[in-house]
């Protein structure tokens, strides 16, 4: 199957995103993406026992360290952070130095952030191998870790130096980490796409039973327009506050459950249709578009409602908290329908809650 390659054109910064079978077995193009004495490998138990030994071979005999974490969210902490920089001050890890994050979004995430802030920035690899990871969290340099309070409330943006997306590895994805990762495919579509939106709905059995030509093509899509969002707002400041489609109600679940209950892109799939009722609600958007978005939603098997037993005015604290508002006022990424997302400011508490407690 032909690769595909997303490049993300940010100056001296730039890198590719390489998408297509067998790139964990590149051993050539691993090696050269980390290019000094030192690699510190970081990733997961469950990624561990089916990928850790061709990226570990990749690097021959320059000194490598590897950590292999427990998995899960809960694991994305400050405590865990402070685990990776120990690795790095221990291995003596210098200015050429290379963090390789292989595993999904927490991996990156923490890797990432280790390798934004050991001495001050030092290389970084995404090597993602989860679809969520390859579609939204490798790309655009965000890392984070979480504290109880919030998710990703601690971080740094940090560009990774390149991203290898072997989509091979999704044979071993378990079907529930697919249709997460689904949910981020189809939030391009939602809020800046209908085009692709109608695509994934006629693909979606494909999508589903991982037919290579059609999963590439979903990758390659979701990453190219979000690489363009990142080019032109790679902090934030503006455009980039749409690709947070569904993340604020999202989180707020995440925050809510501890970190153990939905998965991140259940919850944002959630989210995204609490943010189009409250669309639809507040006279932005018509119900149908709500209701062709769900269909898409459930048809990928993702939940579509708040689980049951959070409180909506907890979890409404918790929305306080994101890091989009201002001045202690709820900004939210909204919809005037499909493939028309905009942040509203000013959204009143009340309307915000009502949507919660209908769940």
């Amino acid at each position: 199957m032909t690769q595909h390659s997303v490049d993300v054109a940010l100056g001296a910064r730039s890198y590719s995103i390489r998408i297509g079978p067998g790139l964990l077995r590149d051993a050539e193009a691993l090696a050269a993406a980390a290019p000094g004495r030192h690699v510190l490998l970081v990733t997961d138990a469950n990624v561990a026992r089916h990928h850790l030994a061709p990226v570990q071979a990749a690097f021959g005999e320059r000194r490598l360290e590897t950590c292999v974490l427990p998995p899960g969210e809960q694991e994305k902490t400050l405590a865990r952070f402070g685990e990776l920089i120990g690795r790095l001050a221990d291995m003596g890890a210098s200015r050429d130095a290379t963090v390789v994050a292989l595993g999904g979004g927490v991996v990156g995430d923490l890797a990432g952030f280790a390798a934004a802030t050991w001495m001050r920035g030092i290389r970084f690899v995404q090597v993602p191998t989860t679809l969520l990871a390859m579609v939204d969290s490798s790309v655009g340099g965000k890392t984070a870790v979480d504290l109880p309070q919030g998710k990703n409330l601690v971080g740094a943006f940090h560009q990774p130096a390149a991203v290898f997306a072997d989509t091979d590895v999704l044979a071993t994805l378990p079907a529930r980490e697919l249709a997460a990762g689904l949910a981020e495919v189809l939030k391009y579509g939602a809020i800046g796409d209908a085009g692709f939106f109608a695509w994934l709905e006629r693909h979606m059995e494909a999508l589903l039973a991982r037919e290579p030509t059609a999963v590439a093509e979903a990758i390659a899509r979701s990453c190219a327009h979000k690489a363009g969002v990142v080019v032109r707002d790679e902090t934030e400041q503006g455009e980039r506050a749409l690709l947070n489609f569904g993340h604020t109600f999202g989180h707020a679940i995440e925050t809510e459950q501890g970190y153990g209950g939905l998965l991140h892109g259940e919850a944002v799939a959630v989210g995204m249709l609490l943010a189009a009722e409250l669309s639809a609600r507040l006279g932005l958007a018509p119900a149908a578009d709500r209701t062709r978005l769900e269909a898409l939603v459930a048809g990928f098997g993702l939940p579509v409602r708040i689980p049951p037993g959070l409180d909506p005015d907890a979890l409404l604290r918790h929305m306080r908290l994101d890091k989009k508002n201002r001045s202690g006022a709820l900004r939210l990424v909204l919809w005037r329908g499909l493939g028309r997302a905009e942040v509203v400011e000013g959204v009143e508490d009340a309307a915000v809650r009502a949507v919660l407690a209908a769940g």
